[in-house]
């Protein structure tokens, strides 16, 4: 696809193509900031004094309903960020024409009563409380988000302090106990890891290596898994055979070393992340307190204790 600065928006093709970016979800905010300011027409100005464009002029009336700068600048917000890129001069005129459409299509939609359709008014209230929801949440976490904010964080959960440890393994992966016991043996023996791996192992990425996994953290593989190898020191191998859901592992540790601590650049994305799960729950907390909640079950029905308990085992 060409980029979108080198797109001729003439024609129906092209706005076909707007249309379709501007039907996207809002995705995110400051979308004040997406735009450079527009310069209105100038109004007539008093003799002794220049004009002055007003911060968030009316671009265009639809009857009686004005269509303000603001009003783009929001629809460009929504926009991938390679289409916010172009020309405002290029763009805004074709987003201005859509907005124009939407609101004649809204006006005529009002007109044949659909407000008042029970499935549409339900729709419109669905709307209005996610758009409460995004606003609340935008109120709570944004400041908590912005880059200096971050950094703060940074400093003082990552910034200076030892890294995770890490392990460097290799494992040998089988569908049955009685094979991974025998490769076990095979090993205790003097068994070659990597030929028995490329021979046995049911993991064909790792086997390809000679089952090699590379340097992983803890919480990066299954628990069962994990434990075992981060109990062993390096060229042990598992004294016995380790079960996941994948099947029977035999496991290497080949070394252990200190994860380097990433640069704020590096870990900025990942701790912005968790500060945004962290600040929603702490949200929802929040909004909980004094609420009273009762779930009931999928057929509207009171639930009762025993609707989630565990069913009885099959009769034999």
């Amino acid at each position: 696809m060409m980029p979108y600065s080198h797109v001729s928006f003439a024609g129906a093709a092209s706005r076909a193509l707007i249309l379709s970016l501007v039907a996207m979800p809002l995705c995110g905010t400051a979308w004040a900031q997406a735009v450079p300011a527009g310069k209105a027409a100038p109004a007539p100005a008093p003799a002794v004094q220049a004009a002055v464009a007003p911060a968030d002029p009316v671009v265009a009336t639809v009857g009686t309903d004005q269509v303000r700068l603001s009003d783009l600048r929001e629809v460009m917000a929504s926009l991938p960020p390679n289409a916010r890129s172009m020309p405002p001069q290029t763009l805004l005129p074709i987003l201005l024409d859509q907005v124009i459409e939407a609101r004649l299509l809204v006006a005529e939609a009002r007109k044949q009563g659909l407000d008042k359709d029970a499935t549409v008014a339900r729709q419109m209230s669905a709307a209005a409380d996610r758009a409460l929801e995004t606003a609340l949440l935008h109120k709570e976490i944004d400041h908590l988000v912005t880059d200096a904010a971050l950094k703060v964080r940074y400093e003082k959960d990552t910034a200076g302090k030892t890294g995770e440890t890490e392990v460097h393994a290799r494992h040998i992966l089988v569908p049955e106990e009685a094979v991974a016991k025998k490769i076990t043996e095979d090993l205790k023996k003097g068994g070659d890891f990597a030929a028995l791996s490329k021979e046995f192992s049911k993991d064909p990425g790792a086997s390809a290596q000679g089952g090699d996994l590379g340097f992983f953290k803890k919480g990066d593989m299954v628990p069962e898994f994990a434990a075992t190898a981060f109990s062993l020191k390096d060229g042990e191998v598992s004294p016995a055979p380790v079960q996941t859901q994948f099947g029977w592992h035999v496991i290497q540790v080949l070394e252990h070393r200190q994860a380097p601590v990433p640069p704020y650049e590096t870990a900025r994305d990942e701790l912005r992340q968790k500060v945004v799960q962290e600040n929603v729950q702490a949200a929802v907390a929040r909004a909980r307190v004094g609420v009273a909640i009762e779930k009931f079950n999928l057929d509207g029905s009171k639930q009762r204790a025993t609707d989630s308990a565990e069913p009885p085992p099959p009769a034999k």
